[in-house]
């Protein structure tokens, strides 16, 4: 039997296991997916979010209560691209559930609709927590929402075919604001172009690249690896030469590193939602570029 055929065989059997007036179970694996998914959704979608926005998504335990929500979800909507490499496979060989298995209509990562930053040309640990398909925090660039919001859409309307057209309505709905917005972000972010910042861990790449900022350093001597004192006084040393206007802070991350760097450089920490929920404002995906592009302004100024 060809892929093909076996791909289609899955769908039509997924399509039909889904009665016509459920609401779609959906396990979104980090808040910026789970937020995607209601907007494209709304009430056709019960969406739970198996991480939050003060966790390391690199870092999850498959617990129990999760395995539970896999049992018996429709739909996995991951990052992909090994974010999720430490947890999710275990979650998802452990509810047995064959509809959410990586190939099936019911496993979509959002990694495989854009093209991703940072793909290595080799993979050595000796580099840290280096994903071998290129950088998976792909959220923070609002273009690539876009395009997984595409995707996202078409996947839900393949499987819940009865509310396709309802699927297709928010989608176009969705990109028509999305596109408005990002034309707004984009012309209030202009003056941050060029402007030079310290990150922490690699997940601002997109972010940096989206708005043009300038990344001097990070906190971080290799992804994942926590900085030594020496480390960072060798930090203090090199951006003397180029001091940074900002510290970039995600809501998860440790703030002391941070800080202890902040006092000896003279620049401000900013803290950054990373994603929905991580702060006040952040309540969804319109309100996290909105807070992220006011909160840099405001530690540029």
């Amino acid at each position: 039997m060809s892929h093909r055929l076996r791909s289609a065989i899955a769908l039509l059997l997924l399509t039909s296991a889904v009665p016509a007036n459920a609401a779609l179970k959906i396990l979104a694996t980090t808040p910026e997916w789970g937020a995607l998914t209601t907007e494209l959704g709304g009430d056709r979608v019960n969406v739970y979010t198996a991480t939050n926005a003060f966790q390391d998504v690199h870092r999850i335990d498959a617990k129990p209560s999760l395995v539970a929500r896999a049992r018996s979800a429709d739909l996995v909507v991951a990052t992909g691209a090994e974010l999720e490499i430490g947890w999710l496979p275990v979650l998802l060989q452990e509810s047995g559930n064959s509809r959410i298995q990586p190939g099936s209509p019911g496993y979509f990562e959002a990694a495989s609709q854009v093209r991703l930053l940072e793909v290595p040309t080799s993979v050595d640990r000796s580099l840290g927590d280096i994903h071998p398909l290129g950088n998976p925090h792909l959220h923070l660039d609002p273009h690539n929402i876009a395009a997984v919001a595409t995707g996202l859409s078409a996947r839900l309307a393949a499987i819940d075919g009865a509310n396709a057209q309802h699927y297709q309505e928010r989608a176009a709905a969705f990109q028509a604001r999305w596109r408005e917005a990002i034309a707004r972000w984009e012309t209030q972010a202009m003056p941050l172009k060029g402007v030079g910042v310290v990150v922490i861990h690699r997940d601002q790449a997109y972010l940096c690249h989206w708005l043009g900022l300038r990344e001097l350093a990070a906190v971080e001597p290799k992804p994942g690896v926590p900085p030594s004192a020496g480390y960072l006084a060798e930090l203090v040393t090199k951006l003397a030469a180029t001091p940074p206007r900002m510290i970039l802070r995600n809501a998860y991350n440790d703030p002391r590193a941070a800080t202890w760097l902040a006092e000896r450089v003279h620049a401000p920490v900013v803290l950054l939602p990373y994603t929905v929920g991580g702060t006040p404002e952040a309540k969804d995906l319109f309100g996290l570029f909105d807070d992220t592009v006011s909160r840099l302004l405001g530690g540029f100024k």
